[in-house]
């Protein structure tokens, strides 16, 4: 029995719906999800910020997506679009985890107005 068909597949209004093609929604959602938490966070600190949750969201997003292209689809474009940003989200979660104190001006709390 082929893995990738283990569960079957699911028809809904023409749609076919499997769990691969449900990693691959996920992905694309979570990695979506970025763009409204960096949103968010900016209009909440009334300048551009890209807090923790943007990377988050993109490292989990990028690996579902490069695990869904690899995996699934053996789709090269795929994979390269997922794989080569991927050590910049991971680097910056790095960062973040091990508690580095930023030197950046623009990293700094806005001042209270």
């Amino acid at each position: 029995m082929d893995g990738v068909h283990l569960f079957g597949e699911l028809q809904f209004h023409g749609l076919t719906i499997t769990p691969w093609k449900i990693v691959g929604w996920l992905g694309a959602g979570i990695f979506g999800a970025r763009f409204l938490i960096q949103w968010i966070a900016s209009e909440r600190a009334k300048k551009s910020v890209i807090p923790f949750g943007f990377w988050e969201c993109s490292a989990v997003g990028s690996f579902l997506l490069l695990t869904y292209f690899a995996v699934y689809r053996h789709d090269s474009v795929g994979v390269l679009q997922n794989v080569l940003p991927l050590p910049i989200y991971l680097r910056n979660l790095y960062f973040r985890y091990t508690l580095h104190e930023a030197k950046h001006p623009g990293a700094k709390a806005r001042p209270a107005e």
